[in-house]
């Protein structure tokens, strides 16, 4: 689970969003895939400013519990080929 989609993704945050905001959405959605994935990573990029100082210890946290779900049989890893390949196949 991303912690940062999930905050996207939350009706709380989207029903929060200004006019503005919700203007520039619509404009985004019209860029190919890989336009938006660019925009996506700025974005993503400004708030990492440093204003969440434990963001290093919620990484661990988060790669320790995929790594537990992985031994305990409940999620199964992806080649990273194929990752590579079904994200090429993505941005074009």
């Amino acid at each position: 689970m991303n912690l940062a989609v999930d905050a996207v993704r939350s009706s709380f945050y989207r029903d929060e969003m200004s006019e503005d905001s919700r203007k520039i959405e619509k404009q985004a959605q019209k860029l190919s895939a890989k336009e938006r994935a660019r925009l996506a990573m700025a974005l993503i990029e400004s708030l990492d400013q440093g204003e969440d100082e434990n963001v290093e210890e919620l990484w661990l946290d988060e790669a320790e519990r995929r790594l537990e779900d992985y031994r305990a049989g409940r999620i199964e890893a992806i080649p990273a080929n194929e990752v590579f390949e079904r994200i090429e196949k993505k941005l074009g």
